[in-house]
């Protein structure tokens, strides 16, 4: 065999080994892919209760505050209510956003920061939000249960708790006070990354995982 002959075989061969090495990539992507929005649909049907859920939160705060429109100890209850409901739809609402951004046929790159502002969202923003006012709702929540058992049984619950006021404000100091320190201690003993990744969800870290196995693949690692 001349020298030109086994060049020409060499390329061949070379073309043949690119074409198979492409063709195993998009098969090894589109698999990945499939496993990607597969994992994602537990955050989408998580999400959609969440909107559900705070739905129902708006609604109660709306016709509580509604009819206790005389007492504005209740209604500050009930508009509370409502705009935590509120917050508890906007939150999944964008997460839901965040997703549909996400084209599973873009390069790898593309999709891990599309992926990095759907962690940013949640870890930066959403989880803070709701530690915080997750910690406090339960106070308005607890006072109209109150209010509805007053209502029952025909008496004003209002001016017979006269201390009301101190209590509600010791007890969001507390609230407020135990999440805060055990968002210190995890810093602290080096949880800082555990906690975080708890807060970006278990579909979020599957789907890092799955990218950084295909981007390993693409390098032939």
């Amino acid at each position: 065999m001349e020298l030109d002959e086994m060049k020409q075989a060499w390329q061949q061969l070379d073309q043949r080994l690119a074409q198979q090495h492409a063709l195993n990539l998009r098969i090894f992507r589109d698999g990945h892919a499939d496993r990607l929005r597969h994992g994602m649909r537990s955050l989408v049907w998580g999400q959609s209760v969440q909107i559900a859920f705070g739905l129902a939160l708006l609604l109660w705060g709306v016709s509580f505050w509604a009819s206790h429109l005389g007492i504005w100890q209740a209604m500050a209850c009930g508009i509370a209510m409502q705009a935590f409901g509120t917050l508890a739809i906007i939150f999944p609402a964008r997460v839901l956003s965040l997703l549909r951004e996400i084209d599973y046929a873009a390069p790898v790159l593309e999709i891990q920061r599309r992926l990095a502002r759907l962690r940013a969202w949640r870890v930066k923003v959403e989880a803070p939000v709701f530690a915080v006012l997750g910690s406090v709702i339960w106070i308005p929540a607890m006072l109209m249960l109150i209010q509805y058992a007053a209502d029952r049984a025909g008496v004003r619950v209002w001016g017979r708790m006269p201390g009301v006021l101190p209590w509600l404000s010791l007890s969001a100091a507390v609230s407020l006070a135990l999440v805060a320190l055990a968002y210190v201690l995890l810093r602290r003993l080096g949880r800082r990354r555990w906690l975080e990744d708890n807060f970006a969800g278990r579909a979020v870290r599957n789907a890092e995982a799955m990218l950084d196995e295909i981007a390993r693949f693409e390098r032939g690692e």
